[in-house]
């Protein structure tokens, strides 16, 4: 390990700690309710979507891993999504915080067993199709810039098919059904903002892209919705 890459490999390890420890577990830690199964299957879900995905590009692109690791020091980060990117990750972790004190202090009555599986099924596909992305992008960076140092291009195959950004498709869908699995009609509230930002992002990322990434213009005449289809 050189002393360059130190503070990268550091970063990597407290960020999975974060994602795959601290996070899926948020709402049990919360309510402190460790017999609640609709937090369990919200963790599994969240850590195997995490460890899969991830063991799969660090054998297909091993340096998105690096890439992602690194991402707070890019330099040429778009300059909103410098603000953008956090408040994703902390709407994400609020929603899990929310969603821990509604069922604390029992703000919601909760959720029949067929929505909590119905909403488990979508959080599922939503997780796997953002990892299909990440997966079939080598450039599905952290933040939002132009990677001309890696030979930056545009990628059409896979979930690019459907929509121009699946990871955030994906990710939305996950999110939607969280407060659903996790019986919390006030984590809605954190969900709903959250979504808000994340089709701010989607749409300053796709405007950037239209007018700095090569052949992106053209991908938009054959892929036509950015997380929608048929609908935006």
């Amino acid at each position: 390990m050189t002393e360059q890459n130190k503070p990268v490999i550091w970063r990597a390890i407290v960020q999975m700690v974060i994602v795959v420890v601290i996070a899926p577990f948020l709402p049990m830690i919360i309510s402190e309710d460790w017999g609640w199964w609709e937090g369990w299957a919200y963790a599994a879900a969240s850590i195997l979507a995490f460890v899969f995905s991830r063991l799969i590009v660090a054998r297909v692109h091993p340096d998105l891993i690096a890439e992602r690791a690194r991402f707070m020091d890019a330099k040429d980060t778009k300059p909103w999504d410098k603000v953008l990117a956090p408040l994703l990750g902390l709407g994400s972790i609020l929603t899990l915080a929310v969603a821990g004190l509604d069922k604390h202090y029992e703000w919601s009555s909760g959720f029949s067993s067929g929505i909590n599986l119905i909403a488990l099924a979508g959080i599922i596909l939503g997780y796997a199709f953002s990892s299909w992305a990440l997966v079939e992008n080598r450039f599905f960076s952290g933040t939002v810039r132009i990677q001309t140092e890696r030979g930056h291009h545009v990628v059409s195959t896979g979930p690019y098919r459907f929509v121009r950004h699946p990871g955030y498709a994906g990710g939305m869908l996950g999110y939607l059904f969280i407060p659903l699995l996790l019986d919390s009609l006030w984590a809605f509230v954190p969900t709903v903002l959250l979504g808000i930002v994340m089709v701010t992002r989607t749409a300053l990322e796709d405007k950037t892209l239209q007018a700095e990434l090569p052949g992106y213009k053209e991908f938009t005449q054959k892929t036509k919705y950015r997380l929608i289809p048929g609908i935006w």
